[in-house]
């Protein structure tokens, strides 16, 4: 069939846009690369240290009910993390739950994260690197909708880490910047100081030891701190550490509770200072 010039500037605009998105995608992976090495870069491997009974003696029975049961007497300190997720995300709270895969990489010695969200309409990288927090999103791979940064998501994203640490546990072992305060049998504070930040978090322990709820005051935006709470679920053993599968992020509000992000873990690594 013989082509009319009509549909040949259609398909000439069509493969040209193909191309567009390829190279946006390509340029964005280029840029998500960089960050990860920069962030793996100022971080040192701690492995050398090693996680102890003994160390849990001073601790509230509640936390020490909680190391018992995700560590392993020996336990090497984990300097660095990798993971997968899938799930579902929204973009409001008034808005619709989308399909979204992520790929996140973090470290220990130094606070670090970077996660990279990816849906069928957008891709968001939200990170904590040098001691500065962001969040990026580019529409189609190509478009930046948002670069938002600042004291805020300093706060927020050192808050994030700090929370994600349930998959990296040794990190929520008492330190110099690290600690923990009694409440009652199955709750306990952690507290954590680091750059100028006094972060917390309301830790809430079930019988057998898994942490099941994490809250704390967090900002949704430049000027409202609300309360945020991770919740945790579907504990299982990998790389002989018992970490949480399943979590559902959401804010706690005078409203009511607004879920926001439901994640399942698929992949956890340790200690391979490298993108998957």
């Amino acid at each position: 069939m013989k082509l009319t010039k009509p549909m040949t500037a259609i398909l000439s605009i069509i493969g040209l846009l193909i191309i567009i998105l390829v190279i946006g995608k390509i340029n964005l992976s280029i840029k998500f690369r960089k960050e990860v090495k920069e962030l793996f870069s100022q971080s040192k491997n701690i492995s050398d240290n090693k996680f102890s009974y003994q160390r849990l003696a001073d601790l509230p029975e509640p936390v020490r009910r909680y190391f018992k049961y995700a560590l392993k007497d020996g336990q090497p300190y984990i300097s660095y993390a990798r993971i997968t997720h899938e799930g579902q995300f929204k973009t409001g709270l008034d808005k619709n739950w989308i399909n979204i895969k992520g790929e996140q990489y973090a470290t220990t010695e130094k606070p670090g994260f970077i996660w990279k969200g990816t849906t069928a309409m957008f891709i968001a990288r939200d990170m904590y690197i040098g001691n500065k927090g962001r969040l990026v999103v580019s529409l189609f791979s190509l478009f930046k909708v948002a670069n938002a940064k600042g004291e805020q998501y300093n706060q927020g994203e050192l808050l994030r880490w700090l929370g994600e640490s349930i998959l990296y546990p040794t990190n929520l072992l008492p330190s110099e910047r690290l600690q923990w305060l009694p409440i009652d049998s199955n709750s306990a504070r952690l507290t954590f100081n680091y750059n100028g930040l006094s972060l917390f978090f309301i830790i809430t322990f079930n019988d057998v030891g898994e942490i099941i709820q994490m809250e704390t005051k967090r900002y949704m935006d430049k000027t409202t701190l609300a309360t945020w709470v991770i919740k945790c679920a579907d504990y299982k053993q990998m790389n002989n550490v018992m970490v949480p599968l399943s979590f559902d992020v959401l804010w706690r509000l005078e409203k009511g509770d607004f879920s926001y992000a439901k994640f399942n873990i698929k992949k956890i690594e340790y200690d391979k200072a490298e993108m998957f």
